[in-house]
């Protein structure tokens, strides 16, 4: 709490004091988004089916150009996603941007500070509402859970673009780690679990190729990143570490009046832990998933959207018989799973202000939560629905 309200103080101080400089050297931009949503026969947005405003997105952000070579940049947020993530307000980068000389043809930025993620295709992008295709992102890569996890880190990230006659090539590589809320240890393994859990670091590289036609592109990004758990004095788990490697593939095909993009994923999740209960954890598997997703631009203002996207928590079980099992308690075998198809509607009325609406039907809940504890879940149905409407400004 202290670090946050730390980073905001800085973040205002320097909106306040640059908004007194040149104007060429400083800039900030906003956005307000508010909505209504629901979803029914799960809580994955709502409890009980309810009909809720609980979809708003305010922020702020700023930069400012010290001199050819640096610049910082930041952003502050106020989210109300419902059940999705965290309410409130958060510092989601503030970073120091190095512009290097160009070194072999290759121009290279370093990130200091809260850099944002870059690796995948909505990650630098996901967290202002215009700029995201859809009111929520595919759930396989873009898991709401770890919204604020995935965003950004705490640490240095390198940027570096080459464009010659084979088409651009870009490569990027951070390494940092990301503080975690008390809601974040009970998202991941239990309310009952009375301490926190804290991410040691996360390694992240990828690179991105788009031939001189610019009408496709295709990339792969990889992803390390190790969590321990500290106990409270009177607790459930006596010690816990988990772990994550990842691959994601990515490809995009951008026509005059269409846009296909592509990503698929493979998860391998360890966890090892020591309870009180005398049971000992340890799990090692590979989760696997993607999505198919289709932008059709019917006129200048209106954009039609269709999307498919699954996940499987276990490449080995992917129908989630074996959760039947559980050392804590059995899971419904939905759990092990989640297919869902999306349909959504973007109407730009001006140039600033954008009205979005979707639908989604999903079967299955594995991505909705970490399948670990059965009170850790969260509630839903093997076939339930979701859907939201929000007018979107900026400036």
């Amino acid at each position: 709490m202290k670090r946050f309200a730390l980073s905001v103080g800085v973040l205002l101080l320097l909106i306040t004091r640059f908004s007194e400089a040149n104007h060429d050297d400083f800039s900030w931009h906003g956005f307000v988004a508010q909505g209504l949503t629901s979803s029914t026969d799960s809580n994955y947005i709502t409890t009980g089916n309810e009909i809720t405003t609980e979809l708003t997105e305010i922020g702020i952000n700023g930069s400012y150009v010290i001199n050819s070579s640096l610049s910082v940049s930041g952003q502050l947020v106020y989210l109300d996603g419902g059940n999705r993530f965290r309410q409130g307000a958060r510092l989601d980068y503030l970073f120091l941007d190095w512009r290097l000389t160009r070194l072999f043809d290759w121009q290279v930025n370093v990130h200091l500070g809260r850099y944002k993620n870059r690796h995948w295709w909505y990650s630098a992008t996901q967290d202002v509402p215009q700029t995201r295709p859809s009111i929520s992102l595919p759930q396989s890569i873009y898991y709401d859970g770890n919204r604020d996890l995935a965003l950004s880190s705490d640490g240095i990230a390198l940027q570096s673009a080459k464009t010659s006659s084979s088409g651009t090539w870009e490569v990027r590589w951070s390494y940092g780690r990301s503080p975690l809320a008390r809601e974040d240890t009970e998202k991941l393994l239990s309310p009952q679990a009375q301490g926190r859990v804290k991410q040691d670091f996360t390694h992240q590289f990828s690179t991105y190729w788009q031939p001189q036609s610019m009408h496709w592109q295709l990339g792969f990004s990889l992803l390390q990143s190790e969590f321990t758990y500290d106990p409270a004095a009177v607790d459930i788990l006596l010690n816990g570490k988990s772990g994550i490697d990842r691959l994601t593939l990515a490809a995009r095909y951008d026509s005059e009046n269409w846009e296909l993009t592509m990503e698929l994923l493979r998860d391998r999740l360890m966890y090892e832990g020591d309870f009180t209960q005398g049971i000992r954890l340890d799990v090692d598997k590979t989760g696997e998933g993607g999505y198919l997703q289709w932008r059709y631009f019917l006129q200048n203002n209106l954009t039609g959207l269709v999307r498919f996207d699954t996940y499987d928590v276990d490449r080995k079980d992917r129908h989630g018989k074996q959760l039947a099992f559980n050392p804590f308690g059995a899971i419904p075998e939905h759990y092990g799973y989640m297919d869902t198809l999306t349909v959504g509607l973007s109407w730009d009325i001006q140039a600033n202000l954008r009205l979005s609406g979707e639908f989604s039907r999903t079967h299955g809940a594995g991505r909705l939560t970490a399948v670990v504890f059965p009170d850790a879940l969260v509630y839903a149905k093997p076939y339930w629905n979701a859907w939201s409407v929000q007018l979107m400004y900026w400036f």
